[in-house]
């Protein structure tokens, strides 16, 4: 390769890679970091899970007393009343989620099995609107597989709902740490 190939191609990456190409190494240990929490999610499926519902329902309280302050403070507004019911709606559905874990796992994995369910019938239809083009096929696969996953979820349910949370998180953190630590490895090769 010519110097100027190589040059073009080093301001490629930094252009796309933007900041992250200054400091490589906290992508390389941020993925290093996910990759450990995936793991250990991994391994502990069920404790995941009861972390994520404890921390959804943290979430849930801290949005609706925002939304309550929001809504008391915007005199003159004809939604404030339908704002503060949403409010004590949110903060009432985390106090559920901490004093119930268990149901509200129930009713995430439920409503996990129907997007897949969802989304999978949805990829059907693009999919056959796509039979044109040779790629079709990748599609009516990725149909297959979430709607497979979606009816999978559901036999399983009420069972898998101490585990499968978790493990959905704990893969995520897999994909994400792997992402970060490629990422930060090319990034490192610009600096080189």
């Amino acid at each position: 390769m010519s110097d100027l190939q190589v040059a073009q191609i080093i301001a490629i990456r930094s252009a796309v890679l933007g900041q992250a190409a200054k400091k490589p190494n906290s992508l390389i240990w941020l993925g290093i970091l996910f990759l450990l929490l995936g793991v250990i999610g991994i391994s502990g499926q069920v404790m995941y899970s009861f972390i994520s519902i404890s921390v959804l329902g943290a979430f849930l309280i801290v949005a609706g007393i925002l939304q309550g302050a929001h809504a008391l403070k915007s005199n003159g507004w004809k939604g404030v009343g339908v704002q503060l019911f949403l409010s004590v709606l949110y903060i009432a559905a985390g106090f559920f989620t901490w004093a119930f874990p268990i149901p509200a796992l129930e009713g995430i994995t439920l409503w996990l099995a129907a997007i897949f369910f969802v989304t999978g019938v949805l990829r059907l239809v693009t999919a056959f609107q796509h039979r044109p083009f040779r790629e079709w096929f990748w599609l009516l696969l990725s149909s297959g597989v979430s709607i497979l996953m979606g009816i999978l979820i559901l036999n399983g349910w009420p069972a898998s709902s101490l585990w499968l949370p978790g493990l959905l998180i704990a893969v995520e953190l897999l994909l994400q740490g792997w992402s970060l630590l490629f990422l930060g490895i090319a990034a490192k090769s610009l600096t080189k």
